[in-house]
């Protein structure tokens, strides 16, 4: 007889999601890869572990990493010349990933960011506390046209002991990336206690690797490897794959 019935496969790689939107591949303009070798090293790595298409993402702090959108947008062209020299087949393009504060606000007024599909800009905080005016500025962003997306809540701390105000930032109209290494423990057992509550109340919109180095990549593998964990995250339904609009560049 006919199961009409059956358990969605458990996957055996990150194909399901076809599309990580938050990594650092771009070499030396942040402190995740230092040269090409390890760039493309990276690249074949999400490409063997099923991805197709990569919004490389980096770092944007006043104060360590004052990438512009000619340096990240300079960086990214000749990333893809090395990959497809090596003839690794990836859809690369680059948004960035911004530090909330005075500097980013500034961008935000001048229209001055790179932006993932659907006008989304990935944005962080520190994981100690949340900046001052925090929802402020996520109005702000919104007021012009941008829509936030908060790289990893699972790693803010300070929201996990009020789990209230993650509810308030989807409130907000914050959509939320959770790193995918945080349900192995990578970043310790209170991010993956966070990380494990926030995907059973459905609040995860998207799956990123935050992929800086040969370390993240092995415990990637790993994680791929991990048949009880494969199956938690292909129980949701992430907007990966949804990512499929060119990259707009605000300049």
């Amino acid at each position: 007889m006919l199961n009409l019935f059956r358990k969605k496969q458990i996957a055996s790689d990150f194909s399901f999601l076809h599309t990580d939107l938050h990594s650092h591949l771009i070499p030396g303009i942040d402190d995740g890869a230092k040269t090409m070798d390890d760039a493309l090293r990276l690249v074949q790595t999400l490409y063997d572990l099923g991805y197709r298409h990569v919004i490389t993402t980096p770092h944007v702090m006043a104060d360590l990493y004052p990438n512009t959108p000619k340096d990240i947008l300079d960086g990214l062209a000749a990333l893809r010349v090395a990959v497809s020299a090596a003839g690794i087949d990836m859809e690369l393009e680059a948004a960035a990933e911004y530090f909330i504060d005075e500097h980013f606000n500034a961008l935000v007024e001048h229209d001055q960011l790179l932006t993932l599909p659907g006008n989304r800009v990935l944005v962080e905080m520190s994981t100690l506390n949340a900046p001052p005016n925090l929802f402020n500025d996520l109005f702000r962003l919104q007021t012009k046209g941008y829509r936030p997306v908060l790289a990893h809540p699972e790693r803010y701390l300070f929201l996990k002991q009020d789990f209230r105000q993650y509810t308030r930032l989807k409130d907000y109209g914050c959509e939320f990336q959770l790193n995918l290494l945080s349900v192995t423990g990578y970043y310790g057992k209170p991010v993956r206690e966070a990380a494990l509550k926030l995907l059973k109340n459905n609040m995860i919109n998207f799956l990123g690797t935050d992929l800086h180095h040969a370390r993240h990549a092995e415990a990637l593998r790993e994680l791929a490897s991990d048949k009880s964990l494969m199956k938690l995250l292909t129980q949701y339904e992430f907007a990966n794959a949804t990512l499929t609009e060119p990259v707009a560049v605000q300049a």
